[in-house]
């Protein structure tokens, strides 16, 4: 069984529609694939109708931002309920500064001289809910300014860069509660992969664990060999779920195709187990 628990759609900042994911997904090999774009979970209806037709399990979850240490985590919520008010209250403020930042990352463009307008932003976005520097870089793009979003991060828009903007991210100790009172798992996504990992070493992670952490995805196309075996070492000190995936987007990164990293079936038996432990504690008469 093959099993990629990453994937990103149309509806954050992939290029292909869910269900055009889902097709992907079963033409790539996988008999299961983990929708989760960036703080919605928009796309999982029509990822799930197409799943249902083709015959291939769908894992939904979302990759929702957070801020843990003074530095960006990412995390993976598997399973939990879109209508649990405070998750959607929590993803309600990560998407608002989305939309508050994407304004002012044009103005700094538009200083350099790049005729950028946020309006053709969204535009271009499409159907995305969460809008980012993704669908920045995809009008850079377009403007030719760069050539592909790699170019536009690299020149432009990550950390340090001239057209970087800093936008809210909830906190990381607060979302794992959050996540588990909606009935999800929380898996930390490629934490050694974008920053410097001090915080995300085995004393952060056991303090996060005590938190509600279920898991790591320690199989990332960010993390080399070495961080990979050393992550798995700390997962299996710390009693942790290790996942692997490919973080598709479809065009919108390249080396990240569908089942370049994939999850052991035993470790996905782990995260289903563990999300009907939290959904019987959420349906128990005894549950606050």
């Amino acid at each position: 069984m093959r099993i990629d628990l990453h994937t990103h759609s149309d509806r954050s900042d992939g290029t292909l529609s869910p269900r055009e994911v889902v097709l992907a997904a079963r033409a790539a090999g996988l008999d299961v694939v983990g929708l989760t774009d960036h703080d919605t979970a928009e796309g999982w209806d029509e990822a799930r109708a197409t799943a249902a037709e083709i015959g291939i399990t769908v894992v939904p979850g979302m990759e929702i931002s957070c801020a843990y240490a003074g530095r960006s985590v990412h995390l993976l919520a598997y399973f939990p309920d879109p209508g649990h008010e405070p998750l959607q209250e929590a993803l309600r403020l990560v998407l608002e500064g989305r939309d508050q930042r994407t304004p002012r990352v044009c103005a700094k463009l538009r200083d350099l001289g790049i005729d950028i307008d946020e309006v053709e932003v969204a535009r271009g976005a499409g159907d995305a809910v969460a809008i980012g520097r993704p669908h920045i870089a995809d009008a850079l793009i377009d403007l030719g300014v760069v050539a592909d979003r790699g170019e536009a991060f690299d020149r432009f828009l990550s950390p340090g860069r001239p057209a970087y903007v800093r936008r809210y991210a909830a906190p990381l100790e607060e979302m794992l509660g959050i996540v588990q009172g909606a009935g999800g798992v929380p898996v930390i996504a490629h934490p050694w992969g974008r920053a410097e990992p001090s915080a995300l070493r085995v004393e952060g992670l056991a303090q996060l664990q005590g938190l509600g952490l279920a898991g790591i995805e320690v199989d990332h196309q960010d993390h080399d060999a070495e961080q990979r075996a050393a992550l798995r070492g700390i997962a299996r000190e710390l009693g942790l779920v290790v996942t692997g995936s490919s973080d598709f987007h479809g065009a919108g990164k390249v080396d990240h195709d569908l089942g370049c990293n994939t999850t052991d079936p035993a470790e996905l038996e782990r995260l289903v187990a563990l999300a009907d432990r939290v959904a019987a504690r959420r349906t128990s008469p005894a549950a606050p």
